[in-house]
Order: structure tokens, then C-alpha cells, then sequence
């Protein structure tokens, strides 16, 4: 399966709507995946896993959980 490349603004906003549901958890390995991405970036979305080759796994299901398949 190949990944599907997502517009950098709709996987920033992605990104930002799961960090925000995930802080609410008191406890996820979703919630530990975006502590840490977010601990390591430390702000630069360069450093962010959505700016990897592969993307971040929660933003990709996301994504295509919107586009409906």
C-alpha cells in the first residue's frame, strides 16, 4: 500500500485535532506517541513525524478516515 501524500495544512490541522483529544486522555499510546513526537520536535514541524516519509500512522487513518474509505 502506498501512502497517500496529505496536504501539509489539513495534516497540521490533523495533528493539532489529535494532540487535542489525546490530552484529554488520561492515558493512550496514541497520547504517548504525540508526547513524544511533539517533545522531540520541539515545535518545528520539520521534525514532526507528519513530516516524515510516511507521515504519522494517527494522522494517515485520519485522513482517511475523512475521505471515507
Amino acid at each position: 500500500m502506498t501512502v497517500e501524500e496529505i496536504p501539509r495544512e489539513i495534516a497540521i490541522k490533523l495533528c493539532n485535532e489529535i494532540q487535542a483529544e489525546n490530552k484529554r486522555k488520561r492515558f493512550s499510546l496514541g497520547r504517548l506517541q504525540c508526547w513524544g513526537c511533539c517533545k522531540y520536535a520541539k515545535g518545528d514541524v520539520e521534525k514532526m513525524c507528519i513530516s516524515g516519509k510516511q507521515g504519522c500512522p494517527l494522522v494517515n487513518k485520519r485522513f482517511r478516515l475523512q475521505k471515507g474509505g
